[in-house]
């Protein structure tokens, strides 16, 4: 299980729902560690290398390429996409650059599978945790969640997408199972997740953000 995974010092994770504001924490984060003379790799899931974001566009295209009507991906065929994807994305870019001593900022990482996969399509976590034993092999030693109420993170998205993708697409309701997953890990390991309330302004967003990635060096440095 996810819980028996160590957390890697220098790996960070930004996860939230739609609209949730992610942009403006990535750069509060990547500024923070570069400040303190970090090298920092800025990453993204699904995708990160070439060969994983090809799988991204599988992963968010509408209508499979070549075709006026989507073929229905299984959800567990999206979420072997995912962790197929991941594989890829940990071999490639985020262990070379851990093991060199930088840091990982990662735009989600396998706690969306948990949510989106787990506790939006319905599928069973102790697959999505063998998974992850087997292909990633450690947690973020900090995980960002930016909480948003969905109707918020929608009205958020509707002007700015207007060619929503797949995921995009779906109903309120399947967000609404998002979050609620997303809510019941950072429960469960308060340890590693600093909920952000992402209604806030951008401003006050990234200060939060700021503050939580400092405090989590510090306690660091102290233990």
């Amino acid at each position: 299980m996810s819980a028996a995974l160590p957390m890697h010092p220098r790996l960070v994770s930004l996860e939230g729902g739609e609209g949730a504001g992610k942009s403006t924490a990535l750069a509060a984060v990547r500024e923070l560690l570069a400040a303190r003379g970090h090298e920092v790799v800025q990453t993204r899931e699904p995708g990160g290398t070439p060969l994983a974001e090809r799988i991204r566009e599988l992963l968010l295209a509408r209508s499979a390429p070549g075709q006026d009507v989507a073929e229905p991906l299984h959800p567990q065929t999206e979420l072997l996409l995912m962790f197929a994807a991941r594989a890829q994305h940990v071999a490639e870019v985020v262990r070379p650059a851990l093991e060199r001593g930088a840091f990982v900022v990662s735009d989600r990482f396998t706690d969306s599978s948990y949510a989106y996969q787990g506790a939006g399509r319905g599928l069973d976590p102790r697959w999505i945790a063998d998974l992850e034993q087997r292909t990633v092999g450690m947690r973020p030693g900090l995980t960002l969640l930016l909480d948003l109420d969905v109707r918020q993170g929608r009205a958020r998205t509707s002007g700015r997408d207007l060619f929503p993708d797949r995921i995009e697409s779906e109903q309120d309701e399947f967000f609404e199972r998002v979050r609620r997953g997303f809510r019941q890990r950072a429960q469960a390991e308060p340890e590693r997740f600093a909920l952000i309330d992402a209604a806030q302004p951008p401003q006050a967003v990234g200060h939060d953000v700021a503050a939580a990635v400092a405090a989590w060096l510090d306690r660091q440095v102290q233990a």
